[in-house]
């Protein structure tokens, strides 16, 4: 996984995850790896990873089952688009906006493309 800048990399480890579930690369109710496996794979340390399962617990879209691990969520791919759709929202679409009012573009030319 490569990482970007500014973004913290527990955001974008997350927005990772929301994808995969988004594109069921992870079944619905299935155990994920776990923060240790999860941080090997990708090669960060595993606080960054726990941070990030933090975050996807606190919107729902994992469980942690005591003694047996993460789980998703039944709801995880409704949970995922909203998360996904509200951070766009924050802090992509300003930028975006921004963007266009520079380059004089119109929001009706970014439809015909």
């Amino acid at each position: 996984m490569k990482f970007r800048t500014p973004k913290p990399i527990f955001r974008q480890i997350a927005d990772h995850i929301i994808v995969m579930i988004i594109t069921n690369q992870w079944e619905i109710e299935s155990r994920i790896p776990s923060v240790r496996d999860l941080a090997s794979e990708i090669e960060v340390n595993p606080n960054t990873v726990a941070r990030t399962y933090a975050l996807l617990s606190d919107e729902g879209i994992i469980n942690a089952q005591r003694g047996l691990g993460y789980f998703l969520d039944k709801n995880a791919v409704s949970l995922s688009k909203k998360l996904l759709k509200k951070q766009f929202i924050n802090d992509d679409l300003p930028h975006i906006k921004s963007m266009l009012e520079i380059l004089d573009i119109e929001p009706t030319e970014l439809k015909n493309m």
